[in-house]
């Protein structure tokens, strides 16, 4: 019994198959930590780019304070969004449809763009646009069928209305 336990044949697999597991779980943990990071920077920056878009179209787009007319320039800025191309080509993100981004637009009274600047022509202020988008992130072990599959990516933005 003792030259068993004197015994150290077979101690180097024994020890890689207890480490190997850890190994896996943190490469492919670094892995799907830095894809989320990336796919939620680029929906941040994508709305972004949308509402900055939106606020460059000209004041006639926005009569009233109201959202463009759908297939106008509110299809633009969700293609804007969706695909950083207003005609609207290949989504960003695998998943993201054009019915994940919403896009409003309001008028406030009163704060930052109320009846100044170049907005004193406005009786309601300044025409707001916001973009929104839920974006469904699946992980990298929901693709391999382990663990959670689909998480959601929320980002939002608004930029005042100043036309071309």
């Amino acid at each position: 019994m003792a030259k068993f336990f004197k015994d150290q044949r077979g101690s180097a697999a024994t020890e890689m198959a207890l480490s190997v597991p850890l190994l896996l779980v943190l490469m492919f943990g670094t892995f799907e930590l830095g894809n989320y990071f990336l796919s939620e920077h680029v929906v941040q920056k994508s709305v972004r780019d949308a509402s900055r878009y939106g606020a460059r179209l000209a004041m006639t787009n926005y009569p009233s304070c109201t959202v463009p007319p759908s297939g106008t320039a509110q299809q633009q800025i969700k293609n804007v969004a969706r695909t950083g191309d207003p005609n609207g080509t290949t989504a960003r993100l695998r998943g993201w449809v054009d019915t994940n981004t919403v896009v409003t637009i309001s008028c406030p009274g009163t704060g930052t763009y109320a009846n100044a600047g170049i907005y004193s022509d406005f009786p309601n202020g300044a025409p707001v646009i916001t973009v929104t988008a839920t974006v469904p992130y699946t992980t990298l072990f929901g693709a391999l069928g382990l663990g959670a599959t689909t998480i959601n990516l929320n980002a939002q933005s608004q930029a005042a209305v100043i036309g071309a």
